[in-house]
């Protein structure tokens, strides 16, 4: 059993314990390619279920079909390997409470008092088996640590050894689990009123109002995703694309790297889209930072995300990912009421951006609520105090099936949805959100439509018509704050985020639940007009 806190050593303990029946696998110092071809031969393994990818440890996860199966996918496993492979120690993959997969690297975060002097911060760290100390780029006294070869699980025993002292406030392994993307798989319903499939649609946003005032211009949206078609159409206007970074490769490219990196292009493209030939954004004049991030969720690539959107003065932030999510139609599994704070390293990168970013006036972060059909109150990345947790609504003006729900939904944004007939849930009226894709057979349409098909996309693939989930949801909101900071810069982060939700329209009236204060556990405080969004931030004085 393995116990780590985040919070501090007053925070709750949380145990890990071994997980000896995934088969775990590295392949270190290889190209990507290499070992998307293993996780494609994997994949293929009638032993088993699931293949994880950690892109940045160069490290797969392999869960079997069944308990029975974990012998005969170990031995099918190591006749798939060649002399470049290993399988990992059985310590390296250990479990949650619900038996999800988490796997601890050889890193751990610290975080010294302010006022700790650097002879006992150097003191302090003297006895442990540090190969690397390294800054982590937000507070003066926190640092990324990586031990030596041979700790091992003794990353659980360092950190808590560090915890024991009361100069350290915070003290954690970097731990890496799955990272969802939230999304659930001439239409853009959601800008305006609009005719589909004969069909008048009008659950909108109300751009194009909004438009009139401003498109977004002289603002940037950090999009936080798994890479962006930055030479798609719509993005490779001139001066568009400002500053692209791949968090998890540590390069200055933010294009798609793997054959499943295509749920940043659609978000990218709800968001900000030039509309100049198929498709536009809420905010289509707007900058797009496009953040490469394809590590597991806890890694430290997610501070250096938020460090290098911050430092290349990005004014809003979209992430559309967070934990993996329960079965939204299956109301018994446990993942419903699985718990996941934010570990230590990635909360102090939320309030450098919350507090330090756009010049002390804050950043607007905006965030998917997840679609699980569960509580996001239990997900302590959506659930921030300060952050935008934005849930879908769908085509007909109520809530997407899917939906998370809970006190911290800040507002809804138009999506994608499904019929759900258990529960009486019709049947969506679209297949979905018309956005940007990754370009040719490497996006959702893969292109290449048969006659009649063109309800799912454009022929050439390089349009989806069926994106959707609360990940289609947060980029729409990105896109609204960044129409509102561009009439008025002098916003604050909070500003924006209190502007959005007075700019909200009440829907669902009869079923949405709402309290005395006007919030609903199901839409925040609505739908927002983004036309009256930006009239209020225009009239809006920070000072007065």
């Amino acid at each position: 059993m393995y116990e780590y806190r985040y919070g501090g050593q007053q925070a709750k303990a949380r145990k890990l314990e071994p997980a000896s029946e995934y088969v775990a696998v590295r392949i270190p110092h290889t190209e990507l390619e290499s070992l998307e071809a293993l996780e494609g031969t994997l994949e293929q393994l009638p032993e088993a279920k699931r293949v994880i990818l950690f892109e940045g440890e160069g490290l797969l996860v392999v869960k079997p079909s069944d308990q029975a199966a974990g012998g005969a996918l170990r031995e099918k496993v190591l006749e798939s390997l060649d002399d470049t492979t290993r399988v990992l120690a059985e310590d390296r993959v250990l479990k949650d409470t619900t038996g999800e997969p988490v796997v601890y690297t050889d890193k751990v975060y610290v975080r010294f008092a302010p006022d700790a002097a650097e002879s006992e911060v150097d003191a302090i760290l003297a006895g442990q088996p540090i190969a690397e100390r390294a800054s982590a780029g937000l507070h003066g006294n926190s640092f990324i640590l990586t031990v030596g070869p041979d700790v091992g699980a003794g990353v659980f025993r360092i950190a808590n050894e560090l915890l024991d002292d009361p100069r350290v406030e915070a003290a954690h392994p970097e731990l890496l689990r799955e990272s969802k993307r939230r999304e659930a798989t001439a239409n853009q319903w959601h800008l305006r009123k609009i005719t589909v499939g004969g069909v008048g649609i009008d659950q909108h946003c109300n751009a194009m109002e909004a438009w009139v005032m401003t498109r977004g211009k002289g603002i940037t949206i950090a999009l936080i995703d798994d890479g962006v078609d930055t030479d798609h159409p719509e993005f490779a206007v001139e001066g568009k694309v400002v500053h692209p970074f791949d968090a998890t490769l540590q390069l200055d490219d933010a294009r798609p790297k793997r054959r499943s990196d295509m749920h940043g292009t659609a978000c990218a493209g709800v968001a900000c889209a030039a509309g100049i030939d198929r498709a536009s954004g809420v905010a289509p004049d707007a900058n797009l930072m496009p953040i490469r991030l394809a590590s597991g969720l806890g890694s430290m690539a997610e501070l250096k995300a938020f460090r290098w959107a911050v430092d290349h003065h990005a004014d809003v932030i979209s992430c559309s990912w967070g934990p993996t999510d329960g079965e939204w139609w299956n109301a018994a599994d446990p993942l419903h009421d699985e718990e996941y704070p934010i570990p230590d390293s990635f909360r102090e990168a939320m309030e450098y951006a919350l507090t330090k970013g756009r010049g002390g006036k804050g950043c607007v972060v905006v965030w998917a609520a997840g679609n699980g059909n569960e509580s996001v109150d239990n997900d302590g990345y959506a659930s921030h105090p300060q952050v935008v947790a934005v849930a879908a609504c769908n085509d007909r003006g109520k809530r997407s099936v899917y939906s998370d729900y809970g006190a911290a939904v800040w507002c809804a944004f138009p999506s994608g949805d499904f019929e759900h007939p258990e529960v009486d849930h019709p049947a969506p009226l679209t297949p979905g959100i018309w956005t940007t894709d990754r370009r040719g057979a490497q996006g959702y349409n893969k292109g290449h439509l048969r006659a009649g098909d063109n309800a799912l996309g454009d022929a050439d693939g390089n349009y989806t018509a069926t994106f959707g989930g609360t990940s289609s949801a947060c980029p729409g909101i990105a896109g609204m704050a960044a129409l509102m900071l561009s009439v008025n810069p002098r916003l604050r982060g909070a500003d924006v985020r209190e502007l959005i939700k007075l700019a909200c329209v009440r829907i669902d009236a009869g079923g949405g639940a709402y309290d005395a204060t006007g919030h609903s556990k199901f839409y925040g405080f609505g739908r927002p007009d983004a036309a009256v969004a930006v009239q209020l931030a225009r009239d809006f004085n920070p000072g007065g």
